[in-house]
């Protein structure tokens, strides 16, 4: 490597490193928080529960695959910052009147060390490793093998015990139906309850210190896009383009993409979740780029629709101005109170009203039939954060705007979705350093791979 290029770099590093300090992150894991951070998320779920609170982190053994990555349970990883597998949580409220309670009320239960697995996967977290409890910022750590005899001992004085309910339907590995069954053995005669609506509400409403995480992602996504932008030509496929895209977001620091990346050309980019990404792209279609990277552990989603070849037809120009115009009339609407589903006033309403009553198809119908999802969703350590989605809007949460518009029989597909912070007096838009106008797009790709970074 030639010493400008070298220098080039670690002033890169520099820049990376300054900018993760002024954030208050450390560049190791997952980027976690400060301990405080989930310690206080753990003292409010305590606190606001009538019995034990019991999750169960991901065991490693989710995924068989030979390329599998260990990832963390979002609701453990939210309550505890804790990044390895086998690993489970016991929060203990103050007990019922008439009752006493002694020792720590907050556990964090590890496996034992493995030296032999250690040699092929690196040094672990051991429950009597000197110094784990600053490290981790529990009260206590222990064995994972005593959980079974502390809920015993707690059944005595606490009816209801918390956990993660197993959903309707569990999508993937049964994670959640295996440790359900394994508490119902455990505490036969308790009351198992369901935590989740607790921890969703929590989860909606963001911390200076997720949002940090939620900026950096978004802003390494906005990179990625703009250089999808002065690359796109005709004869790229678009694998080529999500591929590209993923090395800018892992370059800057994304452990993933935070979704499976979507690139559809022409008819393509009318299938709202296209995942093949075999098509080649040609002059004259529109690209609908829904590609966003996950940086410790919290999501962006962001999309964009461009001309292959640099321009936009009358047609699709057209047709994006109506999405443009769809999309900054829900925008206006977003305030503390306002809703995203729900009512004539709700952002889905009003993003459907604007779309259906502009435009019209080759036989005349108004457009509504052609924007068949919804407008928005929470964002956060999901890229579709869960929780109420008709629950007012408050500051600090973070949501999408991304209205669409999809005609098969044209091929032709227009989608365009910003992150926004509610703020207390209205909203911020997290990507605006993205550009969202056809004449805005259309020069940033005139200025072609010499000006991508």
């Amino acid at each position: 490597m030639r010493r400008a290029a070298i220098c080039r770099l670690f002033r890169h590093l520099a820049l990376l490193a300054v900018a993760l300090a002024a954030a208050g992150l450390t560049a190791q894991g997952r980027f976690r928080q400060p301990n405080s951070e989930y310690q206080a998320r753990r003292e409010r779920l305590r606190t606001e529960t009538s019995g034990p609170v019991v999750i169960f982190g991901y065991t490693g053994h989710e995924d068989a695959s030979a390329v599998a990555v260990f990832y963390q349970e979002p609701y453990f990883y939210y309550l505890s910052g804790y990044d390895e597998p086998g690993a489970a949580l016991l929060l203990i409220p103050n007990p019922p009147a008439g009752k006493t309670l002694e020792g720590p009320r907050e556990i964090l239960y590890l496996p034992p060390r493995d030296p032999a697995e250690e040699k092929w996967e690196g040094p672990k977290d051991g429950p009597d490793d000197p110094g784990i409890t600053e490290k981790t910022g529990f009260q206590a750590v222990e064995p994972f093998a005593n959980l079974r005899g502390d809920l015993t001992r707690l059944a005595k004085i606490f009816p209801n015990f918390y956990t993660l309910v197993v959903p309707k339907q569990e999508e993937g590995y049964p994670h959640l139906t295996i440790w359900n069954e394994w508490l119902r053995a455990a505490l036969a005669q308790s009351n198992i309850k369901d935590i989740t609506p607790s921890l969703d509400a929590m989860r909606q409403v963001k911390s200076p210190g997720e949002l940090a995480l939620i900026q950096k992602a978004i802003d390494l996504s906005i990179d990625a896009h703009l250089d999808a932008m002065r690359r796109m030509r005709p004869g790229l496929y678009e694998y080529q383009v999500a591929a590209r895209m993923k090395e800018v977001h892992e370059f800057g620091g994304c452990e993933r993409e935070a979704y499976s990346p979507i690139v559809g050309a022409g008819f393509d980019g009318t299938i709202l979740h296209y995942s093949s990404l075999d098509g080649q792209i040609r002059d004259g279609d529109t690209v609908v780029i829904d590609v966003g990277g996950e940086y410790g552990g919290y999501a962006a989603d962001i999309t964009r629709t461009l001309p292959a070849n640099g321009h936009f037809t009358a047609r699709q120009r057209e047709i994006y101005d109506i999405v443009l115009g769809a999309q900054n009339a829900a925008l206006a609407a977003v305030k503390p109170g306002a809703v995203l589903y729900g009512g004539k006033n709700s952002l889905q309403q009003i993003a459907y009203d604007y779309i259906n009553s502009h435009g019209r198809d080759r036989e005349g119908h108004t457009l509504g039939r052609y924007y068949p999802h919804g407008v928005s969703h929470h964002l956060g350590l999901d890229v579709h954060d869960p929780g109420d989605r008709m629950r007012p809007l408050e500051p600090g949460m973070v949501v999408t705007v991304e209205p669409g518009i999809y005609i098969p029989e044209e091929n032709l597909g227009v989608r365009i979705e910003d992150d926004v912070l509610v703020t207390p007096t209205g909203y911020r838009v997290l990507t605006a350093r993205l550009p969202r106008t056809a004449e805005e797009i259309e020069k940033i790709m005139a200025e072609g791979p010499s000006g991508a970074k």
